[in-house]
Parts: C-alpha cells; structure tokens; sequence
C-alpha cells in the first residue's frame, strides 16, 4: 500500500534558472521557473524513492529538518 509523505522544497534563484532542494533527502532538481523547478524535484524524489533500496532511504533520510530566518546586524 503507497503512502503520502511531506518533505520540504527550498527553492533559490539562480543566474538562469532556479534550484530547488529537497533537504531531507539531500536530493536537488532545476528549472527556468519556480514551477517547473519544484515540479522536477517531485519527479526525483519519486523516482529516488521508487528505485532506492529501504538501508539507502534509511541512510539519506532526516526525519527533522528546520527551516527558520536569522536577523544579523551587518556593518
């Protein structure tokens, strides 16, 4: 039986381009949109996870990730 599972998209712009970046799995994808970007790192993730063995998942994969801004006085 598949089941759903969240992971986390980071997103950046590039020079021509954007990268988007799953952390919990450290896996990576690009596109010339934010859509397209996040559309091919769903792709990978899929297909990682379709085609990785359960001790690979299990060694990849960082059950808690956090995502938060910092204030810095610059200058």
């Amino acid at each position: 039986m598949k089941s759903m599972r969240q992971f986390t998209a980071i997103i950046e712009k590039e020079e021509d381009g954007f990268v988007a970046l799953c952390p919990q799995l450290d896996i990576a994808s690009q596109g010339d949109t934010v859509a397209e970007a996040r559309a091919n790192l769903e792709e990978a993730l899929e297909l990682f996870l379709e085609s990785a063995s359960k001790e690979e998942i299990g060694r990849r994969l960082r059950n808690e990730v956090y995502i938060t801004q910092l204030e810095i006085t610059v200058g």
